[in-house]
């Protein structure tokens, strides 16, 4: 059997966390066995679907890096197919017209109330003769549901799942105005489109048993269910706003890499013995429905930004300056092919402190800042009267002796300029720092002093001992 597994989202809102973990999840399982991931929009709700989400979908998953094998089905594409479904159904005595009014329905669910008992459709049309049907009145198609025996979803996370047939109600399958509805169309096109597994969110389960009764009532083989559970935040309540329950294109503007997002979002629900860093080849190599969780996961943004920290760290140096010189554009730093030619020099020393790309970017600034450089508050501090005068007795020193302008060579300079002096090496080192990135931290100075090259240090040393900067 061919493994095809289908990412369906409804395109009425952004990407949600949820929404790219089961996207993965269902990328992750056919590339594990060698078979397609597909995409459906399920646009059906043509009130409240909207080009700008499906964009966004679009963009938040080829982002991420799970691009589907086939292009993506539309379902409102395929409404024709559903009612034909449907219209088999009535042929084949396996659904029924029904001509109840609204009101009438709203006086059934008042008795239910009332007698406490489950809210569900009677069944007042199931066996009536349609020659009674009122005029004027367009009917609903709705499914016979089998009234004894149960209903079984043998589900590969959550296990054996049972329920009653008399608990089902019929449900509509096609609308008054002849649109489908969901649980009808989500059952004809995942036979159409081959799929083998269902794996969604948990939320979901409830109507896997009324789908399977679809699938059976239009003699089609049931798919594997598996039904992840769901995310929710720290403090164990459902995952929202305050939790960090952004569109995955937030993140992407926050700062995080696709691999980070991938790496993290499998942790949510997945397992692979102790491992928390699980490369996407590993993912791949690793990753089947018996590692899921039945309890809910829980999403921590600290434990994302720890994350992404790694993965920065592991990103070659060429690709993070592509990522970082547009955000210092954005903060008002232009930059020219010597300012990328410093980022580059620099890049291994920046991002061994940065979590995020927006922390890279930060961090960068004075790489490509615009001579005098502003001076933070303990930078300024160390840029004192006797901060200064070391200053210049080091930049003539660095002009006078002209040493290489390696890493070694130039700290075995400082040294040997700071014990001239009679002082200990950080009441040199501190000063230059300050006046080379106009910070009090910055990645090491021999590093930085490479990466900005001869000309620019004894620029920035005369900005500071001029007091310029």
């Amino acid at each position: 059997m061919t493994v095809i597994t289908r990412f369906a989202p409804s395109p009425t809102g952004f990407l949600h966390i949820g929404g790219a973990r089961t996207a993965l999840f269902n990328w992750l399982y056919a590339r594990h066995h060698g078979g397609k991931f597909l995409l459906r929009i399920e646009d059906t709700d043509r009130a409240r679907s909207t080009d700008a989400a499906i964009d966004a979908i679009f963009d938040g998953l080829d982002w991420l890096g799970l691009v589907p094998d086939e292009p993506p089905v539309h379902q409102y594409d395929r409404r024709e197919r559903h009612a034909e479904c449907a219209m088999r159904m009535l042929a084949e005595g396996r659904a029924y017209r029904c001509w109840c009014s609204q009101e009438e329905l709203e006086a059934m669910r008042e008795r239910a109330r009332a007698e406490k008992r489950p809210v569900r459709y009677d069944g007042t049309w199931r066996d009536r003769d349609p020659a009674e049907a009122p005029p004027g009145v367009d009917p609903v198609i709705r499914i016979k549901m089998p009234r004894s025996g149960e209903t079984v979803i043998d589900d590969r996370v959550q296990g054996r799942v049972v329920v009653q047939n008399d608990e089902l109600d019929d449900m509509v399958l096609v609308r008054a105005d002849g649109s489908p509805t969901y649980m009808l169309s989500v059952v004809v096109d995942d036979h159409d489109m081959g799929v083998s597994h269902v794996i969604r969110g948990d939320d979901h389960l409830n109507n896997a048993f009324r789908q399977a009764q679809v699938f059976a009532a239009l003699g089609w083989e049931l798919p594997a269910f598996a039904h992840i559970p769901l995310i929710h935040g720290p403090d164990g309540a459902k995952l929202s706003k305050r939790h960090g329950a952004l569109g995955v294109a937030a993140y992407r503007e926050m700062g995080f890499l696709p691999e980070a997002m991938r790496n993290y979002l499998l942790r949510l629900g997945w397992g692979h013995g102790d491992d928390e860093i699980i490369s996407t080849e590993d993912a791949v190599r690793w990753f089947d429905l018996d590692g899921c969780g039945r309890a809910a996961a829980r999403f921590d943004l600290d434990k994302l930004t720890a994350l992404n920290a790694h993965y920065l760290r592991l990103r070659d140096d060429d690709e993070l300056v592509d990522l970082v010189v547009p955000r210092l554009e954005a903060m008002g730093h232009p930059v020219d092919a010597t300012g990328q030619a410093r980022l580059r020099a620099g890049m291994g020393g920046l991002k061994q402190r940065a979590r995020r790309l927006d922390d890279l970017a930060e961090a960068a600034v004075f790489y490509v800042a615009e001579r005098p450089l502003a001076l933070d508050a303990k930078a300024a501090k160390l840029l004192d009267d006797d901060g200064r005068a070391r200053l210049a007795d080091y930049r003539a020193a660095l002009v006078g002796d002209a040493p290489a302008f390696t890493q070694e060579a130039l700290e075995a300079h400082a040294r040997a300029v700071a014990e001239r002096l009679g002082v200990g090496f950080g009441k040199l080192a501190q000063p230059i720092r300050a006046a080379l990135t106009g910070r009090g931290v910055s990645p090491g100075l021999f590093e930085v002093m490479v990466a900005l090259g001869r000309d620019e240090v004894l620029a920035r040393l005369d900005d500071a001992v001029a007091g310029r900067a």
